[in-house]
C-alpha cells in the first residue's frame, strides 16, 4: 500500500479557554488515544469564538470538540461517545 492509499487520520479540533478542566479532560483522553489535535484557544474571544459560535449553534461553552468537521459537542459529550465505544471508529481506531 502507498502512502496515497493509506488512510488519512481524522481531523480532531477543539476549542478552548484557559484553565478550563473539562478541556484539559477532553485534551487528555484525545491525546491518550494518540490523537494528533488542533487546538483554538478563545480565551480572549476573537473571530475563533466567532467561529466556533457559527460552527456549534447554541453552543457557547467550551470545549466544542468536531472531528473531520462533525460537532461532537463537549466533554461530556465526547466521554459519553468513547463509553458507548463511538469514539474509536471515528478516529480511525
Amino acid at each position: 500500500m502507498s502512502d496515497a492509499d493509506a488512510p488519512q487520520p481524522p481531523l480532531v479540533e477543539i476549542y478552548t479557554k484557559w484553565g478550563c478542566p473539562y478541556c484539559y479532560r477532553a485534551k487528555a483522553l484525545l491525546e491518550e488515544k494518540g490523537v494528533a489535535l488542533t487546538e483554538y484557544d478563545i480565551t480572549m474571544g476573537g473571530p475563533k469564538r466567532a467561529e466556533m459560535l457559527e460552527r456549534a449553534p447554541g453552543r457557547t461553552t467550551v470545549p466544542q470538540i468536531f472531528i473531520d468537521g462533525r460537532l461532537i459537542g463537549g466533554c461530556d459529550d465526547l466521554m459519553a461517545l468513547d463509553a458507548k465505544g463511538g469514539l474509536d471508529p471515528l478516529l480511525g481506531q
